[in-house]
């Protein structure tokens, strides 16, 4: 997967678990596309203290999605989900529907 679609989905599902000054750094990085002397400047800080941050962020985001799995069963789901959408009218149905309904 690409590295910019990971941490937008991690920042999706675990975003919420950083702190405020964690989240608006890291949405300046990821979403706004900022460099770290462009934010460092905007927050009066150190790009070596900017970089740190938003690396630390990203083993935050990794380590959650690591013991939660989120991300992954989202992505399973969505597959099944296509699966079947492509299947319509297909016996196979049943059997996507009923592994579905277990990994939720």
């Amino acid at each position: 997967m690409e590295k910019i679609v990971e941490q937008g989905l991690l920042y999706d599902f675990y975003g919420e678990l950083l702190t405020p000054h964690q989240r608006e750094v890291y949405e300046s990085a990821v979403f706004e596309d900022m460099s770290p002397s462009e934010i460092a400047q905007e927050y009066g800080i150190s790009r070596q203290g900017i970089h740190d941050l938003i690396k630390r962020c990203d083993k935050l985001l990794i380590g959650y999605e690591e013991k939660l799995q989120l991300v992954h069963k989202f992505l399973y789901i969505k597959d099944k989900a296509q699966q079947i959408e492509a299947l319509t009218g297909e016996p196979e149905i049943k059997e996507l529907v009923k592994q579905i309904l277990e990994e939720l």
